[in-house]
């Protein structure tokens, strides 16, 4: 077991430090791939900077499934119908974000594949299993990955919130692994491997940014954490449960136990799932069309009330590790789930979504141009 972590330590090490160089070589290079402002997606920033970094997140991908089948000895266990549509997927997502940033493609397009994305986990297997009616479970998969995707690539508005947001994912989902003593599988590897790429990417996107991930880096990080969530969040096993899980579906108890998993989802993906609400609720409430581009995120709030743009990533940050820090109290602490438990950790995420909604009401642009907090520090 020692040299097993010594070997994921050393491929880590190895990953982010190639990530940090082709990001590197990348912004290097880059002269006109992603450098322009699209319209779908409004960046806080006007300055145009190459939209590269997703790029090494798909490569960094790639590396972990081979070094996974060939340094670790395990291609017989990668090479069957889930894993191969895994990579299926994330490579389809990664496609139509590289086509977007290139060609600026139209939103029916992008739904459209992030659908079909989701069509390929359902055939492979990949997909939340709650209920018992396969038809309900298939819908409630298609409506994750579709949300996921969408608030990942709405999330990616302002410099270093993406990525950190990524990071804390990948890190509850390395968490649950470890504490189910399974980290010989290649979830493990793959999480190893995207997060060095993140965070190689990190260094420079942290503000001020040099690149930014851009639809390449958002659809297919949204796509590989969505997948993560529904196989480790949304699917996590509840010992509790009777081996025939059809003797609780009509019962109180069982929703309880399945609650469980749906606020762990929640609490890993609490800053891009409340921050896309918040922007439905206010364009819904205002009349305007909740699908494109705007600055009235809570991240754009946050600094027309003073906050610069790093203060606003640490803040992220801070709701991150709070809710990583719950998630593991409720794994390894928590023997009997109960209405209790639920209430509490309920409450944290609803004044966490209050919080930031506030902000969108007690702020505006006007106010802030008028006392020069716009302005870059």
């Amino acid at each position: 077991m020692t040299n097993l972590y010594l070997g994921y330590l050393v491929f880590f090490i190895v990953a982010t430090l190639f990530s940090f160089l082709i990001n590197r070589l990348f912004l290097k290079f880059s002269k006109n791939l992603g450098t322009r402002s699209k319209r779908e997606i409004i960046r806080w920033e006007t300055k145009h900077k190459p939209a590269l970094g997703g790029i090494s997140f798909y490569i960094l991908f790639l590396l972990s499934i081979i070094s996974y089948a060939y340094v670790f000895n395990q291609s017989g266990t990668i090479f069957n119908k889930q894993y191969i549509g895994f990579t299926l997927a994330v490579s389809l997502a990664f496609l139509m974000g590289l086509a977007d940033d290139a060609y600026d493609t139209i939103p029916l397009l992008k739904l459209s594949t992030q659908l079909f994305c989701g069509f390929i986990l359902i055939y492979s297997g990949i997909y939340i299993n709650i209920f018992d009616d396969l038809l309900l479970n298939y819908g409630l998969t298609l409506f994750w990955i579709v949300s996921i995707m969408n608030a990942m690539n709405l999330l990616d508005n302002m410099d270093a919130i993406s990525s950190i947001v990524s990071v804390f994912v990948i890190l509850t989902g390395m968490l649950i692994i470890y504490l189910e003593d399974d980290i010989t599988n290649a979830y493990f590897l793959l999480l190893t491997g995207v997060m060095a790429g993140v965070l190689g990417f990190l260094y420079f996107n942290w503000y001020p940014s040099k690149v930014y991930m851009g639809d390449t880096g958002s659809q297919f990080l949204g796509l590989f954490l969505a997948i993560i969530g529904i196989i480790y969040f949304w699917n996590l096993p509840s010992p509790s449960l009777p081996a025939d899980r059809t003797q609780l579906l009509d019962t109180p108890s069982f929703l309880l136990k399945s609650s469980k998993n749906v606020l762990i989802a929640v609490l890993a993906f609490i800053v891009p799932i409340v921050d896309t609400s918040t922007v439905f609720i206010n364009r819904i409430a205002k009349g305007t069309s909740p699908f494109i581009g705007g600055k009235d995120h809570t991240s754009h709030h946050l600094s027309y009330l003073g906050f610069n743009e790093k203060k606003i990533a640490l803040l992220y940050m801070i709701i991150c590790i709070v809710s990583l820090i719950m998630t593991y109290y409720i794994l390894q602490y928590i023997d009997r789930w109960s209405i209790l438990h639920l209430v509490c950790f309920s409450l944290y995420i609803l004044v966490v979504f209050l919080t930031l909604f506030l902000t969108t009401k007690i702020s505006s642009p006007k106010s802030a141009n008028s006392s020069n907090i716009l302005k870059t520090k």
